[in-house]
């Protein structure tokens, strides 16, 4: 007998608007991993060799079984780029632009009412559809591998 998943519970789309609160970006410690991709366009954005760019606005990060590549924090922990909002907005690395549609953001409708705690965006009035969160999902993933594989590349 053939099984299927459940469909998620965000089936029906969810709602969403990124309202540039800079919520996630700002006051808590944390890692914005880098792929390759992510490192040579802010590096370009920011008229930086993509070694000049690692070597000023990044840092490697031990998770235990390798070294990742992140950007780093201001003393108050803040993004590197945060100023005002994000000065990098139309750059941001992926890990930016998929947020908060992570899957472990999704794995609940109740882990995604705790988000918007602190992400105003989720109580917005502007349906994003299956297809829309899908896509991101998937690139969230494939970004996964990304990261890792930079490695190698740089």
């Amino acid at each position: 007998m053939q099984t299927f998943d459940k469909p998620p519970w965000y089936r029906d789309g969810i709602f969403f608007s990124c309202s540039k609160c800079s919520s996630c970006c700002r006051g808590e410690s944390g890692y914005v991993f880098l792929s390759r991709e992510d490192a040579q366009r802010l590096g370009d954005s920011c008229d930086l060799k993509l070694e000049e760019f690692i070597q000023t606005y990044c840092r490697w990060v031990d998770d235990g079984a390798e070294k990742l590549l992140s950007l780093k924090e201001k003393s108050s922990y803040d993004c590197i780029f945060w100023k005002n909002g994000c000065s990098v907005y139309k750059n941001r690395p992926l890990q930016c632009r998929t947020y908060p549609f992570w899957p472990s953001m999704l794995e609940s409708k109740e882990i995604w009412a705790e988000t918007s705690s602190s992400c105003p965006g989720v109580k917005s009035k502007k349906l994003k559809s299956f297809l829309y969160i899908q896509k991101l999902v998937k690139l969230e993933k494939r970004w996964k591998c990304m990261i890792k594989s930079a490695l190698n590349e740089l």
